[in-house]
């Protein structure tokens, strides 16, 4: 089985898709797909699909949601491969999705991440930008976005794009420890517009604007910045940020130092 959760939701069993086009069935797949190999509760899936507005069938209807799913999941399986109630398991007080390793790209996703995090803290740039790289492929749109969400969900996707958020800053990361200041150019500009208060981001394409010789435009990215800070939440930019246009103004030569910034001057960290 291939589960597909990064984007639209897709699940398909030798080539058949197995996805329900009803919406609380689709739900109770995605909630099922996220937790892949742990118990979903019975209550965990009814706050899911009603919340506190629970009908007096809701055990009868998630028991029917469940039969609906088994019946797609029996149709797409090959003899030899089991039943679907060993795939769709029923545990005490709730169902797990029994899928095998690999098969479900957000936990593709978590894997090639923390490989991702664990080759930049070893100090090895070039195979920290290829993992994460892969991981952020992965991705063909927004988590779910064509499946409605409850709380349950809702708390998932978010996770799953703080996540992606932070894996592609850490990718960033590796490419500017790897001097590819021009090669990453257009997609923070595309990224600081996308995000106009996000200080790291903000932080990143000033440090590119730089190293490609564009100080005034480093410069002018920091403004925005301070702009959109003071007038949406009354701040000023962190002290990390206020030290970095500092030496952008006084064209620092350990600006374009392109060791890991963490053992790197850490005024400049980015």
């Amino acid at each position: 089985m291939e589960i597909r959760v990064l984007g639209p939701l897709t699940a398909c069993e030798n080539g058949v898709s197995i996805v329900p086009s009803a919406a609380k069935p689709r739900q109770i797949l995605a909630l099922l797909a996220l937790n892949s190999g742990r118990v979903v509760t019975v209550p965990a899936l009814m706050e899911e699909l009603w919340g506190a507005a629970l009908p007096r069938s809701a055990a009868t209807t998630l028991q029917t949601y469940i039969l609906q799913l088994r019946r797609r999941l029996c149709a797409a399986l090959e003899p030899s491969a089991g039943s679907a109630k060993d795939v769709l398991v029923t545990r005490h007080g709730g169902y797990l999705l029994d899928a095998a390793p690999g098969s479900i790209d957000a936990q593709e996703f978590d894997r090639l991440t923390a490989e991702g995090y664990a080759a930049y803290d070893m100090d090895a740039p070039e195979a920290a930008a290829r993992l994460l790289t892969r991981a952020l492929a992965l991705w063909t749109g927004p988590a779910l976005v064509d499946v409605q969400q409850g709380r349950l969900l809702e708390v998932e996707v978010m996770r799953l794009q703080e996540s992606r958020l932070a894996a592609l800053e850490r990718r960033i990361d590796a490419d500017l420890q790897l001097a590819r200041h021009h090669e990453v150019l257009g997609e923070l500009a595309g990224l600081t517009a996308q995000y106009p208060m996000h200080e790291n981001l903000h932080a990143q394409f000033m440090l590119a604007l730089y190293r490609c010789g564009r100080p005034s435009r480093a410069l002018e990215a920091y403004r925005r910045l301070r702009t959109a800070l003071v007038d949406e939440l009354g701040l000023e930019p962190s002290a990390r940020l206020r030290r970095l246009q500092q030496s952008v103004l006084a064209a620092d030569p350990s600006l374009d130092d392109i060791r890991p910034a963490r053992l790197a001057d850490t005024r400049l960290a980015v």
